[in-house]
């Protein structure tokens, strides 16, 4: 296995797993969020084909065994991650403008959104935002999230941030993952009206970068 920085020669080939793993990492707040997954696989593939967006390609580290994907981390200094959620703006004005999605369902998704958006803790501008991992159902156990996780930290070390921070949804096995790897939360976080509709309280993990 292999950890590689994805490149635009990755984005055709991994597109579909890559939205697969990216819906498994919040899987309720992502269906409060999208009235159906096909939007939210459009959202997705395009922002992972648009370089400077919140899950694009060039934040994207593959693990791989020969072609075979079997896990990603999406991350980045936390000063990117307003201006990587403002890049997805022509991304929902190309939906209104084909017709994928109406301006009225348009406006429920964002005031949805607006609402989960609370559920993100402030993020200190000296850290690195793991905005994502994800390690396929079958190559579980195997070490690979670890691995994706440490490289995470020696990207964070590299930059000389000091911390590593990263969101998790209170009722992912996930928890226990980070928290053996030397996790601690921060802090907890719920959204009213969100968690009526079954959105989890949200933990902020965190480690600081050794050295």
């Amino acid at each position: 296995m292999q950890l590689i920085q994805a490149t635009e020669a990755h984005i055709a080939g991994y597109a579909d797993e890559y939205c697969d793993l990216i819906y498994a990492t919040g899987a309720p707040s992502f269906d409060y969020q999208f009235p159906n997954r096909d939007l939210f696989n459009h959202v997705v593939r395009a922002s992972w084909q648009t370089a400077g967006s919140l899950f694009a390609y060039d934040a994207t580290t593959l693990a791989l065994d020969g072609d075979e994907l079997l896990g990603i981390a999406v991350g980045f200094p936390a000063t990117e991650y307003e201006p990587r959620k403002k890049a997805l703006a022509p991304v929902w004005l190309q939906l209104v403008e084909s017709n994928a999605v109406l301006n009225e369902k348009l406006a429920e998704i964002a005031v949805r959104g607006y609402q989960c958006s609370y559920l993100t803790a402030a993020i200190p501008s000296r850290v690195y935002f793991l905005h994502a991992l994800a390690v396929k159902t079958s190559q579980r156990g195997k070490g690979i999230g670890v691995k994706l996780v440490r490289h995470a930290l020696a990207k964070a070390a590299q930059a000389k941030l000091r911390a590593l921070h990263l969101d998790v949804l209170s009722d992912n096995p996930a928890v226990d993952f980070y928290t053996a790897l030397g996790m601690h939360c921060l802090v907890e976080t719920t959204a009213p009206v969100p968690l009526q509709h079954g959105v989890p309280m949200h933990m902020r993990m965190a480690v600081d970068v050794a050295g």
